[in-house]
């Protein structure tokens, strides 16, 4: 494990939504994203977007709520429209076609997981 300075270094993330249907929840990132599951463990599942990086889909408990106001995934590709037309094809909820949005310096779209938390999907114009 790599150090930075006296602290072990960050190896990875995990974002976490709530939910009250694990399996309809956990079939959108699966099949309408095409994530692979990393970790099944029961009442949560984590989801491999990239190398260290994780959306975990956990039922609903005590203070963990389903609130998906204020919060936003966003993930990265070099393929936006092609990721649109897969999403619009699988029936995912979406606000609208792809748009540059040059004051960010990105061209994405905004859509919806079962239980209403946003996902953007985007590229960033200067790569």
């Amino acid at each position: 494990m790599e150090r930075q300075g006296a602290m072990a270094a960050i190896e990875g993330q995990i974002t976490w939504v709530y939910c009250d249907d694990l399996d309809t929840t956990s079939a959108f990132y699966a099949d309408a994203l095409g994530l692979t599951l990393w970790r099944d463990a029961g009442m949560a599942r984590i989801f491999r977007t990239a190398p260290g990086a994780f959306i975990g889909v956990c039922r609903a408990f005590e203070d963990r709520v389903v609130n998906p106001a204020g919060g936003m995934i966003t993930l990265l590709t070099d393929d936006v429209d092609g990721w649109y037309d897969r999403l619009k094809s699988r029936g995912v909820p979406l606000r609208g076609a792809p748009q540059e949005m040059a004051e960010f310096g990105i061209y994405s779209f905004f859509c919806e997981d079962p239980n209403g938390y946003v996902i953007e999907v985007q590229a960033f114009l200067d790569t």
